[in-house]
């Protein structure tokens, strides 16, 4: 049985699938568990770019991953990119595209790849149970791997290196900017910040470890991050005197980035990427 939900739950209209959307989904082009109904997702093509499927040397075996990058000479800047739930599924490869037009080496490594493939089950048991089977240590460890994967590459700076990620990932890119002093800057969207269902460290417990400037993108509506966790996060931030900026969407819910979702927001989306190509470039990821 196909049970087409969201970590942070189902709203009205999340199960009125059209017949496109159904085709679109049974296809592969994204994580069934969270297609909307509604949606109209964003292509990025490759006209450009560099794009390929690598594999991350870890400590254990070789981990996958996906790359995008300018088709031009040169070191670029870089940025990590921390999946969602649902693995490094087509939108995130389209937000990868997306940084590679802006000027930037994108990297998104599949951090779930040892406990399965979130991007192929429709069940949100079924992903919940990969994720809750994928501990800190090892994520910590796979992103270390990435960066050296990275470093090695001849087309990166990694001097003009940045974090982003999404819903987990936002998570993820908050303790990344807590541990690596490799980052320059992070913008973390609609992490989780208190303790939760995923085996790791609340990014709240660890501010005062921020090794650089962090910008945090929330929804307002966000049934599942209450702005109470947000307002704990810039007392902390402040009081540990580290540079966080955390701006809120009144009208957006969790995930108004993802185009692919009923819960995605267009005004609130395009006025936070701009925001973070500017955040990188203000904090020298540019």
């Amino acid at each position: 049985m196909v049970t087409l939900t969201r970590a942070e739950g189902t709203w009205a209209g999340d199960l009125d699938l059209t017949r496109r959307s159904i085709a679109l989904a049974l296809a592969g082009g994204y994580a069934v568990a969270a297609f909307s109904a509604e949606a109209d997702p964003i292509h990025t093509d490759e006209t450009g770019l560099v794009t390929a499927s690598v594999a991350i040397p870890a400590a254990d075996r070789k981990i996958p991953g996906y790359l995008a990058r300018p088709a031009g000479p040169g070191r670029h800047p870089v940025v990590l990119v921390n999946s969602e739930v649902f693995g490094v599924h087509e939108w995130v490869k389209d937000i990868c595209r997306r940084l590679a037009k802006a000027g930037y080496v994108a990297l998104a490594p599949d951090l779930f790849v040892r406990a399965g493939d979130p991007s192929k089950i429709t069940d949100m048991k079924a992903v919940m149970d990969i994720v809750k089977a994928t501990p800190e240590a090892q994520v910590l460890g796979d992103t270390a791997a990435s960066l050296k994967f990275l470093k090695a590459q001849p087309f990166t700076d990694m001097k003009r290196l940045g974090v982003t990620g999404f819903c987990w990932g936002g998570g993820a890119t908050w303790r990344d900017c807590e541990t690596f002093a490799d980052f320059k800057a992070g913008v973390a969207w609609y992490g989780p910040l208190q303790a939760g269902p995923y085996p790791r460290r609340p990014p709240l417990d660890d501010v005062k470890d921020l090794k650089c400037p962090v910008l945090g993108l929330y929804g307002g509506q966000d049934k599942g991050i209450p702005q109470a966790d947000v307002a704990a996060m810039r007392a902390a931030a402040k009081a540990a005197g580290k540079q966080v900026e955390i701006v809120v969407y009144p009208d957006a819910q969790h995930g108004f980035l993802a185009d692919y979702r009923i819960s995605y927001n267009l005004a609130a989306a395009e006025d936070a990427w701009k925001r973070t190509l500017a955040f990188f470039a203000a904090h020298g990821v540019k």
